[in-house]
């Protein structure tokens, strides 16, 4: 009973509607001889190849700038508007039993309800779909590049690809990498933007955090204790007279003396949240939780973390 009760309460949802007529019909249909049918039916679903042709239309369409998939009652077709056009007109109209199957599949969620239009908006997971399938059609048309595997479609639905300029360490100049912006918090961060639009970590804040994680990650790295074949392959430093410039465990004690620098000058609180969020890659929530902090009070003292890590380590366009 409560499960109908629920339903009940959807009805006035009009792709909640259109599904259950859907159902209906489908019974419709399999009833022989006038009589109920004695086994439960599927409802009636689009088939999956023209589900994910209409996902490929339409998702990206809701990806837009404010998107949202106004449905009016008793109408057939519902449209797409967004803030490129200043919500003049729809961008796009997708017949009434595409939207339902969208709703079914919980990439779209109802955000608003009127007396006579309801709004909905595209989810996370219809944002995760639409990757998924659009790295599927890139690996289809160019494939693998020589011995590389191509990208698994359920791995791309999760990350988030951008490019970052990065220091050639032989050449020295500068190149454009792509990389994976959700693979730590920092980067997830980044990419949020304030109430003002402008984005919450200003570049100098962000190549702090990477420096402190740069010299966090060498200083892990202990001098080696197994046999160093790399000696045979260079000059040997006692045979050719060069004095020898560097011990093997240098690199990482500069990189210790540079973090625990960095931190001193934090200071308590401030250096703990860097060093959780930067180094140790844990999540915001996380850290509130462990330091024992209100909620969504993290991302602020991060920023001024990163904002005195900036200044530390001289970064142009630290203010």
């Amino acid at each position: 009973l409560r499960t109908v009760r629920r339903v009940e309460a959807e009805r006035e949802d009009p792709l909640v509607e259109e599904m259950l007529n859907g159902i209906e019909t489908r019974l419709n249909e399999d009833t022989e001889g006038g009589e109920a049918a004695k086994a439960v039916h599927p409802p009636a679903t689009l088939p999956r190849e023209e589900l994910e042709r209409e996902a490929r239309r339409f998702l990206r369409r809701l990806c837009e700038p404010d998107a949202f998939l106004l449905v009016i009652r008793e109408a057939r077709k519902a449209g797409i508007f967004c803030g490129t056009n200043a919500f003049r007109k729809p961008i796009a109209m997708v017949p009434l039993r595409v939207a339902a199957a969208f709703l079914r599949e919980g990439w779209i969620r109802r955000v608003r309800r009127g007396a006579q239009s309801v709004r909905y908006r595209i989810t996370e997971d219809g944002r995760s779909a639409l990757k998924r399938l659009l790295a599927e059609d890139a690996a289809r048309r160019h494939g693998p590049a020589g011995f590389a595997e191509a990208p698994s479609p359920f791995l791309v639905q999760h990350q988030v690809a951008g490019e970052r300029r990065v220091m050639d360490p032989v050449s020295g100049e500068e190149v454009t990498l792509r990389v994976n912006l959700a693979e730590d918090p920092l980067g997830w961060l980044a990419r949020r933007r304030g109430r003002d639009g402008k984005p919450f970590l200003s570049p100098a804040e962000v190549e702090a955090g990477e420096r402190l994680r740069i010299d966090f990650e060498l200083a892990r790295m202990g001098p080696s204790v197994a046999q160093d074949w790399r000696r045979f392959l260079v000059p040997n430093d006692r045979l050719s007279g060069t004095p020898q410039r560097r011990e093997p465990g240098e690199g990482p004690r500069a990189a210790r003396a540079r973090v625990a620098e960095a931190l001193d000058t934090l200071g308590p609180g401030l250096a703990d949240v860097a060093l959780r969020v930067c180094c140790f890659l844990e999540g915001l929530e996380a850290c509130e939780r462990r330091m024992g902090w209100s909620a969504r009070s993290g991302k602020v003292v991060l920023k001024i973390a990163l904002q005195r890590l900036a200044r530390h380590y001289g970064i142009p366009g630290a203010d």
